[in-house]
């Protein structure tokens, strides 16, 4: 014969109230998400999605790095870019004087002028060499002193080390943002420094095969930059795509962290309003089984 176990006053007292506990904790719950705006505020709340949340986030950081990364580099690159234009822009106008300086007819007055302008063509090109990034010559390598070229007693040497600048750019994805200054203006002693110098003495000499060997020696130095203009706008394209890439993933982990910590508002909403009916409907059907002045202490 089985046994029917008694249910007491007490007993219905108190599954009722732990009833009602449980749907107002629920019911806050969901306020809380509504409030913050995130269903995961603690690490209780969802142990497996927390997890997946705290990896999300660390690969996200790691993907913001990368893009800070490209945009330093890309902006590193930028300047080196337009530093070597000018250069280049230099070089080409010395090249025109020195043709300039070949015609026969030309007096030594006007040689002279040629001569002085190449000289300030030759201080321009001083001060483009030593444009800096950050207060870092760009063309120094990893140098911490303020200048990539330095003159003394009318000579212009190499003072920077010539270090690569890397930049992590992705996963595995190294990019070196800098130029040795010596490979792009040449060795010292042969450098296009000492081409200008030496081309301007040739004009207030009039000697036109000096002038036409310093004509040369510029051309080289000339072809010289250009290329290394493309070797930084090369470098500066795998940034631009590494970045881009970057951003990419960047966007796709964000979309998967909010999908695992974000309210869903409309849901929640919906969630809300059945909440507070589920919990009136219990308090109405808790009043009319309990004792009135248990009723009473609820209310």
């Amino acid at each position: 014969m089985s046994r029917i176990g008694r249910v007491t006053q007490s007993m219905l007292t108190e599954r009722s109230v732990t009833r009602m506990q449980s749907s107002l904790a629920r019911l806050g719950e969901i306020q809380e998400q509504l409030s913050t705006g995130r269903v995961l505020n603690r690490a209780s709340d969802n142990p497996a999605d927390a997890a997946t949340a705290m990896r999300l986030r660390s690969s996200l950081g790691g993907q913001q790095q990368y893009g800070r990364n490209a945009d330093d580099g890309a902006a590193r690159l930028a300047t080196i870019d337009s530093a070597l234009g000018s250069a280049t822009d230099i070089v080409r106008r010395a090249r025109e004087l020195g043709l300039q300086g070949i015609n026969a007819a030309m007096g030594p007055q006007a040689r002279e002028a040629l001569a002085t302008e190449v000289e300030q063509l030759r201080s321009a090109l001083v001060g483009t060499a030593n444009t800096t990034y950050l207060e870092r010559p760009v063309l120094g390598g990893t140098t911490a002193s303020g200048k990539a070229f330095t003159e003394t007693a009318g000579v212009v040497t190499f003072t920077g080390d010539g270090n690569p600048v890397n930049r992590t750019v992705g996963d595995g994805v190294v990019v070196d943002v800098s130029l040795d200054g010596s490979a792009v203006f040449g060795p010292d002693g042969d450098n296009v420094f000492d081409h200008l110098t030496a081309l301007a003495a040739a004009l207030r000499s009039g000697s036109t095969a000096t002038i036409q060997a310093g004509i040369g020696e510029l051309a080289d130095d000339s072809n010289r930059l250009v290329v290394a203009r493309a070797d930084a706008g090369g470098r500066a394209s795998r940034i631009e795509q590494a970045g881009a890439r970057a951003a990419d993933i960047e966007l796709s982990l964000t979309s998967s962290l909010s999908e695992i910590e974000n309210t869903d508002l409309p849901k929640a909403l919906v969630d809300l309003k059945m909440q507070e009916v589920a919990y009136q409907a219990s308090l109405a059907a808790t009043s009319r089984v309990l004792q009135p002045s248990l009723v009473e202490f609820l209310r």
